[in-house]
């Protein structure tokens, strides 16, 4: 058998050694381009130019390897290739091992410094003091809806959303031992334990559920007391040495969670682009249909529309709308226009490149 094996290892050497001289042949002009960046006073992370390599590099892959795995693999040569340009900073929702830190990674690749933050409200603050050049927050999970203090926070921030990304939640139970011997306590993020609450109901009924600042607390906790068990996702578990109890168990086997990338720049168009607007209207029979009349007559179609109380009046609401198309499209510029002339308030939270 290795005689068999002996021409294809070193024909996979050979691929490999091609391979390692064109990555820094890339990482070459990776390099003339920061220089170009840097003295031209240009942002190092181009969301809209990261977006479309990887639509190509999708659309030139003719397997076997599959397209998730092709566009992983660039973008962590992206993520290198960036660092060479210069590091980049950006605060998550922490400690380490939550899910916000996972979608950081899937965003930026390992070539990134992450700060993580005991709160969203830090996150922001982070960002918009400027002590890191990007945030990453929660905006909505595909089982619980809305997380609200992010909408609340997008509301009164200067920020820019540059891009999205979803993760998909897998949630386990995890304890010390691996069991439910013991339990007397579960601690995970309130929207988690949300998640999980037709598994809790069966198989742990009963029991204290405490709602902690992220999932990874919950880890912490679990790995310093033997009666907490925490929800969170594998990465948790490796990182504070604890074992699956039970394996997926949020009620929802397609639950996701949907982050936005925030920052103070803008996004130039990529060809596939979602625009974020909050808006309101004065509360009158009839509102809200023409609020949304410009978006029919322009042929602008909307992804998401949610609403949230104003905190300024009863029965008083902000929307929040996502709309496919970059607000500098030729189709979506006018439909904006048009908008913000019949909203009482009108705020761009920016365009961005929608996920593939």
């Amino acid at each position: 058998m290795d005689e068999q094996l002996k021409p294809l290892r070193e024909s996979i050497d050979a691929v490999d050694r091609e391979l390692v001289r064109l990555l820094n042949q890339r990482a070459h002009l990776a390099q003339q381009v920061g220089q170009l960046k840097q003295s031209n006073n240009a942002p190092v992370y181009r969301p809209e130019r990261e977006a479309e390599v990887l639509r190509k590099v999708a659309a030139l892959n003719a397997g076997p390897l599959a397209e998730g795995a092709i566009c992983g693999v660039y973008r962590e040569i992206i993520s290198a290739c960036r660092a060479l340009e210069r590091p980049l900073h950006v605060a998550y929702l922490g400690p380490a091992g939550t899910f916000s830190e996972l979608a950081m990674l899937k965003q930026f690749g390992t070539g990134v410094a992450g700060e993580p933050c005991a709160s969203i409200d830090e996150v922001f603050r982070l960002a918009e003091a400027g002590t890191v050049d990007f945030a990453v927050v929660p905006v909505e999970n595909s089982t619980e809806g809305a997380v609200s203090r992010s909408l609340d926070l997008l509301l009164q921030t200067r920020l820019r959303i540059l891009a999205e990304v979803s993760v998909p939640v897998r949630h386990h139970l995890l304890t010390q031992s691996g069991s439910f011997e013991g339990i007397g306590r579960v601690c995970a993020h309130a929207q988690a334990l949300g998640q999980c609450v037709e598994w809790l109901n069966q198989h742990l009924p009963g029991i204290e559920r405490l709602a902690v600042s992220s999932n990874a607390e919950g880890a912490r906790l679990a790995s310093v007391d033997a009666t907490v068990a925490a929800i969170a996702g594998e990465n948790a578990a490796t990182l504070y040495g604890l074992q699956q109890a039970a394996s997926h168990i949020q009620d929802d086997p397609q639950n996701r969670t949907r982050f936005v990338v925030l920052g103070r720049q803008d996004t130039q168009p990529s060809g596939r682009d979602k625009t974020s607007l909050i808006l309101s209207v004065h509360n009158r029979p009839g509102a809200v249909c023409h609020m949304l009349t410009p978006l029919a007559q322009h042929g602008v179609s909307m992804t998401r529309f949610e609403s949230r109380p104003a905190k300024m009046g009863a029965w008083e609401y902000y929307f929040y709308v996502d709309l496919e198309g970059h607000e500098r499209d030729d189709k979506t510029a006018p439909a904006l226009a048009a908008l913000r002339s019949v909203c009482a308030f009108y705020k761009s939270l920016g365009s961005y490149p929608m996920e593939a």
